[in-house]
């Protein structure tokens, strides 16, 4: 896992800066998902397709297979027979359990419409935030109303706050709880920056959960 995440700074030394609010961001992310959290996720543009990306790598194997647990498939077994329940024991994987905040359209569009469009993730935050849970905040400036928003109604639930911003941070670096930034004042290479690091965050995640 350490490996991982010390590859980043080692394959991209422009980012070997960013090693310890990484580690630090790793940590918060390992121990809410193993006392039971749930990793939220936000941002706008390109940072929502970062979003869903994101989620798409911890909700399903990402570098590592990921079987279900033993018991949860003589739990299907049980249930439902050997075939049917081994089809579907089979066909599942293990999960880091996560949640995009950018995914519900009708929801996004009507509280924009209705309501007020820079609260449109902190309504989710406050729906879906548990003491505990995991807020990834996406913001190439570290100043987006939305995503700013979302952080501080997090930190009154008690959702540990990881910000992802670039060089300058924004609002951001005081409001999370760690802020990861990337060198670059350009958004295209920020997002590009992000992706390394989420990634080496998702991947050592999966080898700290599912290579036991």
């Amino acid at each position: 896992m350490k490996s991982i995440l010390r590859s980043i700074g080692k394959n991209h030394p422009a980012l070997s800066g960013c090693g310890e609010a990484v580690e630090q961001a790793y940590q918060i992310l390992l121990s809410s998902v193993n006392a039971g959290g749930k990793i939220l996720v936000c941002g706008n543009g390109g940072s929502a397709a970062d979003s869903e990306h994101i989620v798409g790598e911890l909700m399903k194997g990402f570098q590592l297979k990921r079987p279900v647990a033993a018991d949860f498939r003589s739990q299907l077994t049980a249930e439902f027979g050997e075939t049917e329940g081994t089809f579907l024991a089979d066909h599942l994987q293990g999960t880091i359990p996560a949640i995009s905040l950018v995914s519900h359209v009708a929801l996004m569009t009507a509280f924009i419409n209705d309501v007020e469009a820079t609260m449109v993730f902190a309504q989710q935050v406050l729906g879906y935030g548990k003491a505990g849970d995991c807020l990834l905040a996406l913001s190439t400036s570290g100043n987006s109303a939305n995503i700013v928003n979302a952080v501080k109604v997090a930190k009154v639930l008690g959702v540990r706050t990881i910000g992802f911003t670039g060089a300058s941070g924004g609002k951001l670096t005081k409001l999370c709880d760690v802020c990861i930034q990337v060198p670059g004042d350009k958004t295209a290479v920020i997002q590009q920056y992000h992706q390394i690091v989420y990634h080496g965050l998702c991947a050592a995640l999966e080898e700290a959960l599912f290579n036991s």
